[in-house]
């Protein structure tokens, strides 16, 4: 039997804020300010958004004359503890 791959219907606050880009605390003031769709109610307290409500919302933000920033996709550097960095040295 083959899987079946489909786009999900709805997504929770997480999922959301991911599939948009942005940061949860973004997308819960922007549902606050009422300039984002609200959530919809799934079952006894378990809310999502419609995904096809968000690529509306998307679709509807202006476009940007920006750039994306230089550091984009840039690996950051891994920082590690003093004692650890000397434990690892060590080994």
């Amino acid at each position: 039997m083959t899987p079946v791959s489909t786009r999900p219907a709805c997504l929770d606050r997480a999922n959301a804020a991911i599939y948009l880009a942005i940061s949860e605390s973004t997308l819960e003031r922007l549902t606050r300010e009422g300039s984002f769709p609200k959530p919809r109610l799934l079952s006894g307290r378990r809310t999502g958004w419609l995904v096809r409500e968000l690529d509306e919302w998307l679709e509807q933000r202006p476009v940007s004359d920006l750039a994306p920033p230089a550091n984009t996709g840039a690996p950051k550097p891994i920082r590690r503890r003093p004692a650890l960095q000397a434990a690892l040295t060590a080994a």
